[in-house]
This record gives C-alpha cells, sequence and structure tokens, in this order.
C-alpha cells in the first residue's frame, strides 16, 4: 500500500504526522509524495485560523481529485472542530478527533485492509494523548511531551480542537529522546499546547522532566518551544543556567502589550508580571561577553476592542521588553468563542495594516538582536543541508549562521565567530 501524509499548522502536528508515518511503514507500507497517487492519504489539518480551516478542506478536495478511489484520513483540530463539514466532503473515508487520535494508524490499518467504507470513529479512543516525535532532519527533532489547554483564553479553539491539558509520563517522554538520539539526532525541541504546564495528569513535574531529559546520551542540545510566562518558574530558570543542555532561547506568548487586551483575552499575567519574567531569565542567565537570551514572543493584532491607542501601546511596551523576535498573527474570529461576539471587532484592513507595523518592528529587533552578537564566539549546530553551495545552522540562542559547505560539519557541532 502506498500512503502519502499532509501536515498544516504547528510543530506538534508534523510530530504526531511523523510517528503516524513510522507506524505505517513498520505495517510495510510505502510512504510516497504527496503529489502522487497514493492508495492512502492521512491529512492532518489545523483550526487555528479561518484561513486554516479552508486550507485543510482544499487539501481534501486536492487529493481526492488526484485519485477518486483513494481511502482518504482526515485528523487534527479542523477535524475536531468542524467534524461534520469535513466528514460530508466527498472522498473523506475517516476522520479522527482530538481523543482518538492515538488510533489512527491501528484502525486505517483495519479498516483498509477490511475493505470497509466510511465510519465515524466519534465513539472511539481514550483520553487521545500519546507521545509523538518528527523524523527527517538529522539535525533537530520535535518531541511532544503534552497536549491540550485548560486555559480558554477568549480567542482560542485550541481547548476545544485538544482537549483539556494533559501529558505524557516522563519515562514515555524519555524513551522518545532515546529513540531520536539513536538516529543521530543531536537537539531535541520540547512540544506540546501548553508545555509548561507538564505534569498536571501523572504528578509529575516540568523541572523533574527537564532533568530527566538532561541525562539522555547522544542529545547534546534541548529547546523549549512555548511556555506560558506564568509557568516559566526561577527554579526551573536557574537549574536551565547551572550548565545544562538546554539552551538559552525560549519562545514565551505575550499576546498583547496592553493590560486591557490582556484582561479581555483572559490571559494569565499583566504586562509587569511578562517584563519581570524576561527580566528574572536575563539576571540569571546573561554575562558581559556571553550569548544573550533569545526570546521569541507570540503576539496578536485585532482583537476586538483594540484601538488605535492600545495597539500603539501594546507597541512600545514589545519594544521595551527587546525581544529577538516577534511571531505576528491577527486576530481570526472563531465561532463559539467569547470573542467572537464581543463588541468592537476591527476590520481586517486596519488588521493587515498593524501587522505590517509589528513585521516591521520585529524586522528591527531582530536585527539588533544579531548585530549585538558581530564578533562573538558561539557554538552552531550545522544541517545537512546544501544549497548554493552554502550550509546553515543555529547557535545556542538561536541566530542562523551559514558559511561555505563542508560535508564534514554536515549534522555536527562547530566553533565560530559569528
Amino acid at each position: 500500500m502506498k500512503i502519502a501524509f499532509l501536515t498544516l499548522g504547528c510543530k506538534l502536528n508534523y510530530a504526531e504526522t511523523s510517528t503516524y508515518e513510522r507506524g505505517f511503514l513498520q505495517a510495510g507500507w510505502e510512504a510516497v509524495s504527496p503529489k502522487e497517487k497514493a492508495d492512502v492519504y492521512l491529512i492532518n489539518t489545523c483550526s487555528v485560523t479561518a484561513t486554516s480551516d479552508s486550507k485543510s478542506r482544499n487539501l481534501i478536495r486536492k487529493v481526492h481529485r488526484l485519485n477518486p478511489l483513494a481511502y482518504i484520513v482526515v485528523t487534527g483540530c479542523s477535524a475536531q472542530l468542524r467534524r461534520q463539514e469535513i466528514e460530508g466532503i466527498d472522498g473523506v473515508s475517516r476522520v479522527f478527533g482530538a481523543h482518538e487520535k492515538q488510533n489512527v494508524v491501528s484502525e486505517t490499518l483495519e479498516a483498509v485492509r477490511g475493505g470497509h467504507g466510511f465510519r465515524s470513529a466519534a465513539t472511539a479512543g481514550t483520553d487521545g494523548v500519546f507521545g509523538a516525535f518528527s523524523t527527517g532532519e538529522r539535525t533537530r527533532s520535535f518531541l511532544k511531551v503534552q497536549d491540550g489547554c485548560s486555559n480558554c483564553c477568549a480567542y482560542c479553539t485550541v481547548p476545544y480542537a485538544r482537549g483539556e491539558s494533559r501529558n505524557i509520563p516522563i519515562s514515555e517522554c524519555l524513551a522518545g529522546a532515546r529513540a531520536i538520539a539513536a538516529e543521530g539526532v543531536k537537539e531535541i525541541v520540547l512540544t506540546g499546547v501548553n508545555t509548561g504546564d507538564f505534569g498536571r495528569t501523572t504528578g509529575e513535574s516540568f523541572p523533574d522532566l527537564l532533568k530527566a531529559l538532561n541525562e539522555v546520551e547522544g542529545i547534546e542540545r534541548y529547546r523549549i518551544s512555548s511556555i506560558e510566562p506564568n509557568l516559566l518558574t526561577e527554579e526551573t530558570v536557574a537549574w536551565i543556567a547551572s550548565g545544562t543542555k538546554f539552551q538559552p532561547h525560549f519562545h514565551i506568548p505575550l499576546q498583547s502589550g496592553s493590560d486591557e487586551i490582556l484582561r479581555k483575552m483572559g490571559r494569565r499575567y499583566d504586562t509587569a508580571a511578562f517584563y519581570d519574567k524576561l527580566s528574572m531569565v536575563r539576571r540569571l542567565m546573561e554575562a558581559p561577553g556571553r550569548l544573550k537570551v533569545f526570546f521569541g514572543i507570540d503576539l496578536m493584532t485585532g482583537l476586538p476592542g483594540e484601538s488605535e491607542a492600545l495597539f500603539r501601546e501594546s507597541c512600545d511596551f514589545v519594544r521595551s521588553c527587546a525581544p529577538a523576535f516577534i511571531h505576528v498573527f491577527p486576530y481570526s474570529r472563531r465561532p463559539g468563542t467569547p470573542a467572537a461576539s464581543m463588541p468592537g471587532q476591527v476590520s481586517e484592513e486596519v488588521k493587515r495594516e498593524r501587522v505590517a507595523v509589528l513585521e516591521e518592528l520585529c524586522a528591527e529587533l531582530h536585527g539588533d538582536f544579531v548585530a549585538a552578537h558581530r564578533g562573538m564566539h558561539a557554538r552552531v549546530l550545522f544541517e545537512s543541508k546544501e544549497k548554493d553551495g552554502s550550509m546553515g545552522g543555529y547557535t545556542e540562542n538561536y541566530i542562523r549562521v551559514t558559511r561555505p559547505w563542508d560535508p564534514s560539519l554536515s549534522g555536527q557541532i562547530a566553533d565560530v565567530v559569528i
């Protein structure tokens, strides 16, 4: 059997798709390009915006046109939130929602071997949390340690799409890390919906997870993909700074630099707490002559009620924080969320204008961050890809460095001067 995989959305989705792929390969199936005519297509969807939902539906229709006889499996967030709509699309054979994802491989194998037609998986599965990690790169792998979220922010559908916060046991996380190390991968990025909430369902703690992973042989670097500011503790940062494999690189969602908007969003901190958190990390991890901490932050614009004055307030606060990068998102009105019915909806034109302003600010801040490191020593994990005679990689604090292609450095960590 030939199977093709198509993935939209976050790195968590890509980790899960890689895990599905390994399952089908172990069953003797052949993975082919999505552009090829396959017997089975597995589409892992995203629903973070209306555009994501539209792309998910279009992918389904595209592969059905490519092979009208193919067995089409759909999973992911759009499959959970728009299940009835997706089940009604021509060609869809099977839909797996948030709590059924661990059954994707076994039940697809059973259905295809048995020649079954469409059957909803609405009653299958348990809590839907399963270990996953991405493969296909020699340098970096994304390791899923947690799923779901219990915060229920006013604009977000993730708790409805992925369920309550829950996690994989530390023992299972370690098994995944060791499997990644066995493939020769040197860097792991911990990923989840609310990664810092690890331990909610197993009684373990996030610091205990980090300390256990730090002992895995063969892995030389770890990064934390995203952690809520209220969950990044001084205890955790102090331990990271003590000389561990965890890098000076944090992705911390801010969402807005306006306290008024943060309250509307239902976030669990204000701007003062956020600023203090970044200051604490810098105090513990930075010193003269050492690399600065890379802070990537998520920032949304266009939430209902965000006036021009509040937007400017948000910009000014972000500038005062001096992050290395801003991941900019325009607010997307999602049915069923509190924000969808809030007064003061912002026009799409204004959102686009504000996104452009924030992207310009990001370019400025990132340029300043890189410029501050010129001439400094760093260690770069070089990737195995050659492009136009060059190769690239990232420093400990996530500065992208390129150099002439040298196959002896492929997948290796090397000392450089930036």
